[in-house]
Order: C-alpha cells, then structure tokens, then sequence
C-alpha cells in the first residue's frame, strides 16, 4: 500500500428499513444497522487480510538472516531474538503466530506453505496493494487497476453484492486501517458504510472510554497519515460486532506491510504477532455470541506476497520475484478439511471472493460469471 498522505473517505451506510444509528463503545461512528426486527439466524463470514505479510514468516516463523541491525533495521536484536527465535520451524511460526497455528491450522485450513509445495498466488500480476484487493473481493483480476492512487472500484464486489442480497441488506461493514478501502470497496455506490484510517468521532460519546478513545485517536502522533493503527481500529471493530452484528465482515490490517516497507523487521514480527492476538480475540469474542457460535466462518488472507533475500523482503511489486505468492486460512463450520502439508494444493487469491458468499451459502458465480470458483473445502457445503 502506499503512505503518502491523502484525505480519508467517509460512505455512510443507507439506513435499512426499521435500523437505527448505532454508535461504538470506541466512539467511531458505527455503519447502520437493522436493530427493531427479530434476526433470522444465518451464518456469517468474516474475511480477514494483514497486509503484506509473507508466506515465509508463516510457514516459517522469524528469518535469521534478518534478526539484526543491518539487514533488519533491530537495535535491541536480544530482545527480539528472544521473543521470536526458536532452533525449530514449528516452534518459530507458533512463537509468532501462535492462533494461527494452535487453532485455525490445527482445526481448519492453512495454505501456501512454499517448502511444501503448496501454491496459492495472486493473479493480477501487479503484486501489491489494490489489484490485490479487488482481486480477492471482486474474484477475477483487472488490468484498469494498476495503481493505489485508481479512483472507485469498477467492479462488482462480492461484499457490495452480498449487501444487495435478501436478508444481508444493511448487514455487511467493512473496516480497514487504510484510507483507500472506500474506493477499493467503491463505497459510495455500493452503500457500505466503510470504517476507514482515521475516521473523527462524529457523534458524541456516551462512556468514559469512549472520550478516552476519542481523544488518543486525534491527539496521538501519526506516523502515517493514510493508515491508521491496528489498535485503534480492533477497538472499533469488537464494538460493531457487539451492537451490529453483521452477517458479512472485512476486517484489513495494515501495519504489517508498512513495517516491512520501512525496513523494520523487529516491529514487523511484533505486529504479526500482535495482529494473530486480534484475530484470536475476535473469534473469542464472536464464539461467545448466540449469533455467531457455531455459525461463522473466519477467513485470513493476505494481498500480496514480498521478495526474498537481505533486502527484496521490503519490497513486492510486479518486477519482485515471489511477490504474487500468498497463502489463506480458514476456520469455521464448513471447513471440512484439516490441514495436510502439501497435497498437490493450488489456488488463486481471486477465489476468495466465491469463497466469501459460499460460506453463507451464496453463489456469487450466479451474479458474476467470470469469477473464479470457490475453494474446495472451505465455502461449499
């Protein structure tokens, strides 16, 4: 993604029939949801992206070749190498990401582990950001979408298209940490109320947290202006889910990628880490919710790969080797397959977006021919 400052973009949901104005307990303005009506009970779908970050510290856990100063920007390298290494691989990944592998590898799917031959690749052949994106949501790649900076989205997307379906309206939202999400999820005509960088609190707040939050949110230091922090934005998100609660959810993590950009690879394994908490504390979270318990399926993804070696790590793009390689996990009730190394696995990051509306048994095929099928063994029945 890029971090050059740009003005955030607000979409206000359209108010659903009987819905009221729900406000979080973070103090951000909520998107609109139905709340006076009996809910139907229907499985959910959470789609969950870090940006950016590679199949290698996934698979692998941290790299020692960059645990130091010159090739990866650590100053206190016993401090990380005590967090993060360890003299096995299966001891490294868990020490990273410790939800992923203890629970969705354990119980569900995790794919595109490169030394095991398994392949999952993004198609787009531009290898970053927002091709990468629309990829994923829209389930086929298009070459019109060659920069971050392109204007609204062109393409239906399986989120504007589940929103648009019958019993879904008004329950879908989208948040992300940077600014771009409501062009990519072209906000605007879709009607999703997108949570977006640093969105102010337009309505009052109601708690004492809520003033706390608001106020860290418009006084803190930024160090990007286009991408907000992770933690301010989980704040927001287990609110949503709490008073909303949506059927539909994207939920983007940013830092990941931003960290790797600037060289930082000790503030990179640190915000993996921190990151797989935030997923585990949003399954823990969800799972003790009757709407949710037994009914959701959590799908993390990235939106593209990086490049190997002492320096490539930093960058992706279209001229990096490696970059268009990513990996997916998924975890839930129709998740039937366990995970086996290997397995002659193969697929595409544009099959996600099928896989998104199979796992609330939708076929988005029906609406957009030319997406790709859904994932065996994570969406279908």
């Amino acid at each position: 993604m890029s971090t050059s400052g740009t003005n955030v973009t607000w979409s206000r949901d359209r108010i659903p029939r009987f819905g009221v104005i729900l406000i979080a307990a973070a103090g951000f303005l909520l998107p609109l949801a139905p709340a006076l009506h009996a809910q139907v009970a229907r499985d959910n779908v959470v789609l969950i992206v870090l940006d950016g970050l590679r199949w290698e510290e996934v698979f692998r856990g941290a790299d020692s070749t960059l645990l130091n100063r010159e090739h990866g920007g650590i100053d206190d390298t016993a401090a990380i190498r005590a967090e993060f290494w360890r003299p096995a691989v299966e001891e490294r990944r868990r020490a990273l990401m410790p939800f992923l592998w203890d629970s969705v590898a354990a119980t569900g799917v995790l794919i595109g582990d490169g030394d095991a031959g398994e392949s999952v690749r993004a198609t787009n052949g531009l290898n970053f950001s927002y091709p990468g994106y629309n990829e994923m949501i829209a389930g086929v790649a298009d070459s019109r979408i060659d920069s971050n900076e392109h204007p609204a989205n062109p393409n239906l997307t399986v989120f504007d298209w589940l929103n648009r379906r019958p019993g879904f309206e008004g329950r879908v939202a989208v948040f992300g940490t940077w600014d771009a999400f409501p062009r990519i999820f072209n906000s605007e005509q879709a009607g999703l109320a997108v949570h977006a960088a640093w969105p102010d609190p337009y309505l009052p707040a109601d708690t004492g947290v809520d003033v706390i939050v608001n106020r860290l949110a418009r006084t803190t230091t930024r160090i990007w202006d286009d991408l907000a922090y992770d933690s301010f934005m989980q704040l927001a998100v287990r609110a949503h889910v709490v008073a909303a609660k949506p059927n539909v959810l994207f939920v983007g993590y940013g830092e990941t990628d931003v960290w790797a950009h600037d060289g930082e690879y000790g503030k990179l394994l640190r915000s993996a880490r921190q990151t797989d908490a935030f997923i585990a504390e949003l399954w823990s979270l969800m799972q003790g919710m009757p709407e949710y318990r037994g009914r959701t399926t959590l799908i993390i993804t990235t939106d593209h790969g990086r490049g190997s070696g002492l320096r490539q790590w930093r960058d992706h793009g279209k001229d990096v080797a490696g970059a268009d390689r990513i990996w997916i996990a998924a975890i839930g009730p129709r998740v039937r397959r366990p995970h086996q190394p290997g397995a002659g696995i193969s697929v595409t990051q544009s099959q996600i977006a099928a896989t998104v509306a199979a796992a609330v048994g939708e076929d988005f095929r029906s609406a957009v021919p030319a997406a790709a099928a859904a994932i065996s063994g994570i969406g279908d029945r």
